[in-house]
């Protein structure tokens, strides 16, 4: 197994080392950057919004209440014609006229030939049809230049009545606005430039952790962590769901280089011992018998190697979820009684005692083979370390969505310090290092339990051990796989 950071590091064969910066198609193809343009533009057409809704609320307004005005002038001069005929309207024309504080009315008067017959206009507009409704047009009052919104009215027997009001200076003041609204659209640019530019530093602040953090990693420092802010945001959820990515690798990393050196530690032995018997039989072995015993014992050391392997890739198949779409429900009733039948045959040859309590009923969701060799294995265990006259007890009962099956003894057990590292594969206690064993058993039943979405616990049973082995009576949610 390579050490981090030497051999783990060198790419495979026709592999190149990632190159974080190729995959960057320029300024525009960084990530922050295309975020901050999503940022400016949301600011830019939000600002838009906001300037036409106060366009509309003050020069539209404005021009609202000048039509409104002068239609109504307007209406009221028809009814004042209506009721009194042609010297009425002059002489009201003329009131109006007079009477107008803001100097802002505009009136005429005309007869079909277009010649004045009252009002403050000397002449009918320039350039101006007699067939209009309402026209923006230039006007010359007591030799002043102006513009004026009016709306043409036809009498009766060919008159022409216009009505409006001077909008020289509501011009000047939707000139004011305009150049207010493109003062906001200048600062709106800027400030949405440099939010932008804020976003983009901020992604960059953080994802260029995560890079440095992935590129270390990927050049095999597996000490490396992704820094959290302690903000509690998504950005701090996200490196911790990385740096437990990262711890869960370690972790199968040291899985990785303890199986290797158990398996080196654990095999040599046997391996040896078959040598050493094949050579002495070739060298000192007088009669055929002979030679067959040397062979059988050299096998009987091959099978137990091959017993490991096919150990290991039994957890390694329960542990990849192979089968676990065939799952469905099992009474473990029967697997049980049949359990308890074979062992307690096998714990009378050493003298001990299997006391099982079996339910009449106790379904679980799984498959039946796995949970079967899962619980012989708790078994087996409990007869090789239970010392002779000693007692094995066997039970399951229901707890809420669950089954919990039980296998104690009164043997030498774990220490506490040891029942999580119990699981581990070829881990072996100071009480088993005489006891014939890989170390594979309890892993294979912490195998089972996960992908089934339960769990194997080991408590002291004073003396001895007590495995509780808990398995959910129905489908679990999750994929109930793979230990935290």
């Amino acid at each position: 197994m390579s050490e981090p950071g030497r051999d783990a590091a060198v790419p495979p064969q026709g592999l190149r080392p990632p190159q974080p910066h190729s995959r960057m198609s320029g300024f525009f193809g960084q990530a922050g950057v295309r975020f901050g343009m999503i940022y400016a533009s949301l600011f830019g057409a939000s600002s838009l919004a906001l300037a036409a809704f106060l366009w509309w609320s003050t020069a539209g307004l404005l021009d609202r209440q000048t039509e409104a005005a002068i239609t109504a002038d307007t209406q009221g001069l028809v009814e004042r014609y209506i009721e009194g005929g042609l010297q009425s309207l002059i002489d009201t024309i003329e009131q109006r006229i007079a009477g107008n504080v803001d100097d802002d009315a505009v009136y005429l008067l005309v007869d079909p030939n277009l010649r004045r017959l009252a009002g403050n206009l000397e002449r009918w507009p320039r350039n101006v049809a007699a067939d209009f409704e309402w026209a923006d047009v230039p006007i010359e009052r007591g030799g002043l230049r102006g513009r004026a919104r009016v709306r043409h009215e036809d009498m009766a027997v060919g008159l022409h009545l216009l009505v409006g009001r001077d909008v020289e200076s509501r011009g000047q003041l939707r000139g004011i606005v305009a150049d207010a609204m493109l003062w906001a659209a200048v600062i709106a640019v800027l400030l949405g430039t440099v939010g932008a530019m804020a976003v983009r530093g901020l992604f960059h602040a953080t994802l260029a952790d995560v890079s440095a953090t992935a590129a270390a990693v990927s050049a095999g420092d597996l000490t490396r962590r992704v820094k959290v802010t302690g903000h509690s945001d998504e950005f701090d959820l996200l490196a911790e769901t990385i740096n437990d990515m990262l711890d869960r690798i370690g972790w199968l990393m040291d899985g990785v280089r303890q199986v290797s050196n158990a398996i080196a530690h654990d095999l040599r032995t046997p391996i040896t011992r078959a040598r050493m018997r094949l050579e002495d039989a070739a060298t000192n072995a007088r009669t055929e018998g002979d030679l067959r015993q040397a062979i059988e014992r050299a096998q009987a050391d091959l099978d137990g190697i091959v017993a490991v392997f096919q150990a290991l890739l039994r957890i390694s198949e329960i542990e990849a979820g192979a089968r676990r779409s065939a799952f469905t429900r099992v009474d473990a009733t029967p697997l049980l009684t049949d359990l308890a039948e074979l062992y307690e045959a096998a714990a009378e040859e050493t003298g001990q005692t299997l006391a099982a309590r079996i339910p009449p009923s106790a379904m679980v969701f799984g498959d039946r083979d796995m949970i079967q060799q899962a619980i012989a294995n708790l078994l087996d265990n409990a007869v090789k370390f239970s010392p002779p006259q000693g007692v094995i007890r066997l039970s399951a009962h229901a707890v809420p969505g669950a089954v919990e099956i039980v296998v104690a003894d009164d043997g030498p057990g774990i220490p506490p310090d040891d029942h999580e590292r119990a699981t581990q594969r070829f881990f072996r206690g100071e009480s088993a290092r005489s006891t014939p064993g890989s170390g594979l058993g309890l892993a294979l039943v912490q195998a089972v339990a996960l992908l089934h979405g339960g769990v194997l616990r080991l408590e002291d049973n004073a003396p001895g051990l007590r495995a509780v082995l808990h398995l959910p009576a129905g489908e679990p949610p999750g994929d109930g796989g793979q230990p935290a």
